[in-house]
C-alpha cells in the first residue's frame, strides 16, 4: 500500500485534490475531515495532514509520498526526496519592516529582533549574509509583532503583498521562494515502482496544462507551408483523408499561448476544419 500525504485544509488542499483527480487518482469515500481516503487504485490511499507536518510524515515513513510547500520542507530540514515541482501555491518569504521604519536593507537589522514562523529559514538567510539577529519564533499573527514591540522586522509568507500593506509593513528583501512540491520517502522511492507511476501521472497533467491539440484539413500542395507555421513538439502528424484525394489531415500539439496567432496563420495558408481541443495528459 502506498500512502500519499496531502494537505487537509488551507489554500493547498483544493488544488492538490484537483491535480490528483486529473491524474486519475480522485479522492473516494472520504473528505479532509477524515484521516484516510481511498483512490481509484486499491494499492494507493490518501492521508490528510497539516501541510507543515507532511515533510516529517514522509521522512519518518508514515507516508510514502507527500505534497507540501518547499518552504515547509526547508524549514523542517526533513530528509526527503524532492520529486516534482507541482507549479502551484507560489509564494515568497519576505523580510518586512514597518512603513515608517528607517531600516532599508537586511544589514540594517544587525543585532535586532526578527519575528517569524520560519526560524530555520530565517537563521540560514541571515547567517549566509553574516548578520547576527535574534529570531523570535511565533505561531501566528506575525505581522503584528513590530507594532507591539516584540520585533523590529518579520519574515513571513507573501503571495500578493496585500497583508503587508494592510498591516502597514513594507518588504525590503526576498528571503525564500516557494511553491508546492511532490516529495517521497527515500527508501520507498528506491524500492517501489508505484511512486514513479504517481510522479509520471502528475507530470503528464502538468505537461498538458499549457498545451493544445490542433487538427485540420490541409490541401496537399500547402503542406510544406503549414508545417513551417506549426511549432509542434516534434513536427505534425500527417494522414491522408480517404474521401478527398488531395486533402491531408494534419495534427499537432502546440503551446496554448500561441494558439490565437497560429490558427490565424493556418487559416490564411489554406487550412480548413481547424479544431482546437484541450489535452488532459501528456507524457513526453
Amino acid at each position: 500500500m502506498i500512502r500519499i500525504a496531502i494537505p487537509n485544509k488551507g489554500r493547498l488542499h483544493d488544488p492538490t485534490v484537483q491535480l490528483f483527480k486529473e491524474a486519475g487518482l480522485p479522492v473516494l469515500g472520504g473528505s479532509s475531515r477524515k484521516l484516510f481516503a481511498k483512490t481509484s487504485d486499491p494499492e494507493i490511499q490518501f492521508l490528510f495532514a497539516r501541510a507543515a507536518d507532511i515533510p516529517e510524515y514522509v521522512q519518518d515513513g508514515a507516508a510514502d509520498i507527500g505534497v507540501t510547500g518547499l518552504d515547509l520542507i526547508s524549514e523542517t530540514e526533513s530528509n526527503v526526496e524532492i520529486l516534482l515541482d507541482l507549479n502551484f501555491g507560489k509564494a515568497n518569504l519576505v523580510l518586512a519592516v514597518p512603513e515608517e521604519s528607517s531600516i532599508v536593507s537586511p544589514e540594517d537589522l544587525q543585532g535586532m529582533r526578527v519575528a517569524t514562523e520560519f526560524p530555520n529559514i530565517t537563521k540560514n538567510y541571515f547567517g549566509n549574509l553574516g548578520i547576527e539577529i535574534e529570531v523570535i519564533k511565533v505561531s501566528g499573527a506575525c505581522e503584528m509583532t513590530p507594532h507591539v514591540g516584540i520585533a523590529d522586522a518579520i519574515v513571513d509568507i507573501s503571495s500578493s503583498g496585500t497583508t503587508l500593506v494592510t498591516n502597514h509593513l513594507k518588504p525590503i528583501a526576498d528571503v525564500f521562494k516557494s511553491s508546492v512540491y511532490l516529495i517521497a520517502n527515500s527508501e520507498t522511492k528506491e524500492n517501489n515502482e508505484k511512486v514513479l507511476h504517481i510522479k509520471t501521472a502528475l507530470e503528464s497533467v502538468l505537461h498538458a496544462k499549457n498545451k493544445r491539440y490542433l487538427m485540420m484539413n490541409v490541401p496537399h500542395q500547402k503542406l510544406d507551408t503549414i508545417k513551417d507555421i506549426l511549432p509542434g513538439l516534434a513536427g505534425p502528424t500527417v494522414m491522408k483523408v480517404e474521401s478527398k484525394s488531395d486533402t491531408l489531415a494534419v495534427h499537432a500539439v502546440i503551446d496554448a499561448d500561441v494558439v490565437f496567432a497560429t490558427v490565424s496563420k493556418l487559416k490564411e495558408a489554406g487550412a480548413s476544419g481547424i479544431l482546437v481541443v484541450p489535452i488532459e495528459r501528456l507524457i513526453p
